[in-house]
């Protein structure tokens, strides 16, 4: 298996869907490749297609004070990448498309990195992994994987730019309670979850 910096070497000439004529930079990963948790978002926007890092945005300082307050440090505790590697224009969803290109990309990453649990942030990372469910209905649950890794979904942070709430039960404090149980959880064994 390839390196996380072969396999980013790799991507750089990636042809396998449109996207790769439009990026201005590939966003491969952030944070800790031998972290315990890693994190799947849904695909690059504007800042983290001009810096080539997932989650600079508005959103990702919003998933960053939350981190914060949940006892995550983004560096050392969560390796973090997107379904896609690519920014879609103009920032729609993915194509399904574009996923099945991207997927082995991300199959290698997860394989490599090898995390305990797998937060599935957001729909989009979600219905890669886990179908007929919502992210509403999934969020804060555990899936189990493959090789005794779970995964736990929870809202996008880029809702949350639209949720202001801080009320009991809101999305901003449940994302909170969240990231507090992945915390909790990343110091047990998950097998037994």
């Amino acid at each position: 298996m390839p390196s996380l910096e072969k396999l980013k070497e790799k991507l750089q000439n990636c042809k396998g869907c449109p996207l790769c004529s439009t990026r201005t930079n590939l966003v491969f990963s952030d944070g800790n490749p031998n972290a315990d948790i890693m994190l799947i978002g849904e695909a690059p926007g504007a800042d983290e297609d001009r810096l080539g890092i997932p989650f600079v945005g508005r959103a990702g300082k919003l998933l960053d004070e939350f981190f914060k307050k949940a006892g995550i440090d983004r560096q050392k505790d969560v390796y973090i990448c997107n379904t896609l590697k690519c920014r879609p224009p103009n920032n729609r969803k993915p194509e399904l498309s574009e996923k099945k290109a991207c997927a082995p990309y991300l199959k290698q990453q997860m394989e490599t990195v090898n995390p305990k649990i797998i937060i599935l942030c957001g729909a989009t990372a979600l219905e890669s992994f886990i179908k007929g469910t919502t992210i509403s209905r999934a969020r804060g649950k555990v899936f189990k994987g493959s090789k005794g890794t779970v995964f736990v979904p929870i809202f996008h942070p880029s809702y949350l730019l639209r949720h202001h709430s801080l009320e009991e039960n809101s999305p901003r404090d449940l994302m909170l309670k969240d990231l507090r149980f992945i915390k909790k959880l990343s110091l047990q064994d998950v097998t037994e979850v």
